[in-house]
This record gives C-alpha cells, structure tokens and sequence, in this order.
C-alpha cells in the first residue's frame, strides 16, 4: 500500500456524501452518475438544466482541486501525468480497444443493475437500499476477480 493517504481520502469522501446529501436534500435527486448522464439527452428532456450543471460542476470541481492543491492526485501542477492502464499482456488486444470494451461493459452493466457505484454505492447504501447493497457486493466481488484475474490494481 504505497499510495494509502487517509486524510485526503476521508476529506474527499465526506466532500462526496456532503454533495449528495445536498443533492437530495435540495433537489430530491440521487447524485447518481451514470443515471444523471444517461437522462442527460435529449436536450429537450425536462430536467435537463440541473444535470449538465451538476455534470459541469462535477468535472471543473475536479480539475479545480487538482490545480489548486498539487499533488493530491493524478494531474494539475507536481502532480503524476495521467496514463492510460495498459491491457494484460496475455491478451492480443490493444490498450485503447480494451478500456473501450470496459466501458462499454461499464455503461451496459450500470444499465442493467439501474445504476452506477455512486448511485448505489453512496446515496442507495445511505438509504438502506436492499438492491443496492445487492449490486455493491457485486461491483466489489466483480473488482476483486478483475484484479486477480489481469494482475491490474
């Protein structure tokens, strides 16, 4: 455990359960990513506002930190270069065709469980969801065979 940072961990955490609550609390929306993006299009959907602001606000909150506090994660200044992981040697397949495949895989399984790790992860466990502590034990048994499996941590 080379790169076990606690503070910057629980900081970042409760920042997350905080951002959530507020999401709910103020908007009764579950700060769910993935079903944020996903009703995201068409434009013309009602409620569509909200979502590319919390998405914007998302993305530019995270650039925001990484530039203002060097070296508290990947990117922004004395920070490490982001680097694509590189696909298991044992495989013939290129690296970007694999994280494509793992994307798509991503996007069809949050698909299918009606939600992604924050939806159920963060805001479906505070809420004592039965399917979501169904689909968390999932996401981490699926996790830990995955990194068995191509040796990726």
């Amino acid at each position: 455990m080379e790169n076990f940072t606690p503070i910057p961990a629980l900081a970042g955490g409760v920042l997350i359960g905080l951002a959530s609550a507020a999401l709910w609390l103020g908007n009764g929306r579950i700060a769910g990513i993935s079903g944020l993006f996903g009703r995201l299009l068409p434009l013309a959907a009602e409620n569509t506002v909200w979502r590319a602001t919390f998405l914007v606000a998302l993305i530019l909150g995270t650039l925001g930190a990484a530039w203002l506090i060097p070296g508290l994660g990947v990117g922004g200044p004395g920070g490490k270069v982001a680097a694509l992981a590189a696909a298991p040697a044992w495989t013939d397949i290129p690296t970007p065709v694999w994280i494509g495949i793992a994307g798509l895989l991503t996007g069809l399984g949050t698909r299918l469980a009606n939600g992604c790790t924050s939806g159920h992860g963060v805001c479906g466990l505070a809420r004592l969801s039965p399917r979501s502590l169904v689909a968390v034990a999932t996401f981490f048994i699926v996790a830990i065979a995955t990194v068995a499996v191509t040796g990726i941590v």
